[in-house]
């Protein structure tokens, strides 16, 4: 049988091991189509079909099993028809295990100035070539089936920080109106076929009684899991943070939790502690690209004069292919010599340390363990900024 047509119970997508004695952590499995995903997990960002500097293989040799990819760019190009073509998204990417599609809400949501929103859906303008299109929320999932996503992000509309409440409410209605219809159009897809998964979107900005509505709108959709998303968009860590708490404790427990978006160790220390199963960022790979490297004990510059003659590797505790085969010296005179092997081995490393934190924090859960871990990563994290400071 062709693994793409390998189907999952849609009444057993996701089931919880375990949790932490003290806090609201927990560890769990997503059952999808191509493979068992245990979480918490992160998912690296493919946005347009390729996680930036890296090949599938190097992928699977970290051990990620789940990636994003996002609709709105791949429905601008190359377009549904090539990948349709190709036998679905991932054949077109030779990547035969889980891919996540975002609906391409927020993206249509940085175009401010070149689109429009109305209760149909979203009108808007390609940053690419100025073409004008017009994406309904049976349209995204439309698409997204068309993929083949293992699981599909219902069309949302998010609101920035320090958007008014008017505003907020109808962002909050409109979202949960595409809800609906996306809903009706996943069921109509399921029935010719389609074996991927919905999720809802909550949003009700920064106010806590709307975010609950939404929350409970959601959760009365039925969709196999539910996202959290308008978090991580300009405000305080703090707002960030008791944003996510009361927001995670209005889902429904029998449900994955996925953070939109987020990808500091702080930021997903603190959504794993509040409950939150899935997170994805294009952050690690981004750094990487700019030379940005992260070890244990927080992250630092390879351009930094002080690498030149550093011959030792990133983080002498890490041990990815990376740490174990080149140094901060060659690193650094590969980046200042504009190389793009820097962007391929810095990302692979970002990548595998973000995969190790996270693996760790699975471990820790199931041992019970999991604030003492989580203290004593960040302390030693934090480590240089201390001593700075004193």
């Amino acid at each position: 049988m062709e693994r793409e047509n390998i189907k999952t119970p849609l009444t057993s997508h996701f089931t919880e091991i375990c949790r932490d004695k003290n806090t609201s952590a927990r560890r769990g499995v997503l059952h999808l189509a191509r493979g068992d995903v245990e979480t918490p997990v992160f998912m690296p960002v493919g946005t347009n079909a390729a996680v930036k500097a890296l090949t599938t293989c190097d992928l699977k040799e970290i051990g990620f099993n789940l990636i994003l990819s996002n609709t709105y760019h791949l429905y601008l190009r190359p377009g549904g028809e090539v990948i349709k073509n190709a036998g679905g998204l991932h054949r077109f990417m030779n990547w035969d295990r889980n891919i996540l599609t975002d609906s391409g809400g927020f993206q249509i949501f940085s175009l401010s100035a070149l689109r429009k929103i109305t209760n149909e859906g979203a009108l808007f303008q390609s940053h690419i070539d100025g073409s004008r299109h017009f994406l309904t929320p049976e349209k995204v999932v439309e698409v997204q089936a068309l993929f083949g996503s293992d699981i599909q992000m219902q069309l949302d509309y998010c609101t920035p920080w320090g958007a008014s409440r008017k505003d907020s409410e109808k962002a909050l209605a409109i979202t949960g109106q595409w809800l609906g219809r996306a809903k009706k159009t996943w069921e109509d897809e399921a029935e010719r076929g389609y074996s991927g998964n919905l999720y809802s979107i909550v949003q009700g900005n920064f106010f806590p009684d709307l975010r609950k509505t939404s929350a409970q709108i959601c959760a009365e959709s039925g969709t196999p899991g539910i996202a959290i998303g308008g978090l991580s968009v300009g405000e305080p860590a703090e707002l960030f943070a008791e944003t996510l708490a009361y927001t995670a404790q209005a889902l429904p427990e029998d449900k994955p939790r996925y953070v939109m978006g987020i990808g500091t160790p702080e930021y997903i220390l603190t959504a794993i502690e509040h409950g939150i199963d899935m997170f994805d960022c294009v952050l690690l790979t981004r750094e990487a690209r700019n030379g940005r490297v992260y070890t244990r004990k927080g992250p630092f510059a390879l351009k930094k004069a002080e690498n030149t003659l550093d011959f030792s590797p990133i983080d002498k505790e890490c041990g990815c292919k990376v740490c174990r085969e080149y140094s901060r010296a060659y690193l650094r005179h590969l980046f200042k010599t504009k190389e793009i092997l820097c962007s391929m081995l810095a990302s692979y490393h970002n990548l595998y340390f973000i995969n190790e934190l996270v693996t760790n924090c699975r471990n820790a859960i199931k041992e019970g363990r999991f604030l003492q871990y989580k203290n004593e990563f960040l302390s030693a994290y934090r480590e240089e900024e201390n001593e700075q400071r004193t």
